[in-house]
This record gives structure tokens, sequence and C-alpha cells, in this order.
């Protein structure tokens, strides 16, 4: 159990350090076309960038069902990168972008500070000048107290 315990976090982390570099490299780079889509204003309910997410959720099913017989790290690792992809589905869309109209906005301290550093990424809709490319592990400076 602790050796499943082990593979679930590493794949969680694998998709927390993937995605920042996915992001920055390859969303704000060559894919573009397909991102820019989230950081421009919709009225739809689909943005092409949600694409991504299927890719994502890919990649975990079949990591599951690969290992699924044996219970083996493929396994594990495809139930990280999903527990990953429940909580950023959550996170992401449903708290930060409200695209699922269920909560206010973050009060913790902790989701606050994820929410101060997506709106700093979201402050240009271009390719270039975005800052802060991932979801749980952001700088420390959105975590700072704004002086009353």
């Amino acid at each position: 159990m602790v050796k499943a315990i082990g593979f679930i976090i590493l794949g969680f982390a694998i998709m927390e350090f993937s995605g920042w570099a996915i992001h920055k490299y390859l969303m704000h780079g060559p894919l573009w076309s397909i991102h820019k889509t989230h950081h421009q204003p919709s009225k739809s309910w689909f943005e092409l960038n949600d694409l991504f997410s299927l890719l994502f959720g890919s990649i975990a099913v079949i990591l599951i069902i690969l290992g699924i017989e044996a219970f083996d790290y493929r396994f594990w690792i495809g139930m990280g990168i999903s527990l990953y992809g429940m909580l950023y589905f959550f996170l992401h869309d449903v708290l930060i972008h409200r695209r699922v109209k269920l909560f206010h906005r973050p009060g913790n301290f902790f989701l606050r500070g994820i929410f101060k550093a997506h709106q700093a990424h979201h402050k240009t809709n271009k390719k270039d000048d975005a800052v802060s490319f991932g979801l749980f592990v952001v700088p420390k400076k959105y975590f700072k107290e704004e002086k009353q």
C-alpha cells in the first residue's frame, strides 16, 4: 500500500511539473493557436484548449488499463494523474474560472494564493509575457497579503 500511495503522489507530481513545462513551452509556444482560446473571452462552455485535458485524461486511462491486471505502478500513476485532473477541474474550472458556478471565489489562504497567481497569468491574452504556469506550485509572492 505504501508503494501505491508513493506512485499516486508521483503521478500527481509528474502532472504538476510536466504540466508547468508543457504550459510554458508548448501551450505558450507552438500550441498557442489551441491554448489562446483559454486567454480570450468566451461565451461557449467548451474551449479548444479543453483538448489538452482530454489528452492528459487519455494518458491516465491508458496507464490505468495497462496496470489494472497487476495493480502495478502504471495503475497507481494513472490514478495520481486522474486525481490531479479532478482537483485541477475543481480548482481551475469551478473555483477560479467559474465555468461551473457552484462556489464563491476562494477565501482560504492557500486557494487565494493560487487564485492570485492565475489572475497574474491571465493579465495578458498574448502568447508572450505570461507568468505563473503551474497550478498548485506557484511563486511565494502570490501568498503575501496586501497591506491595507
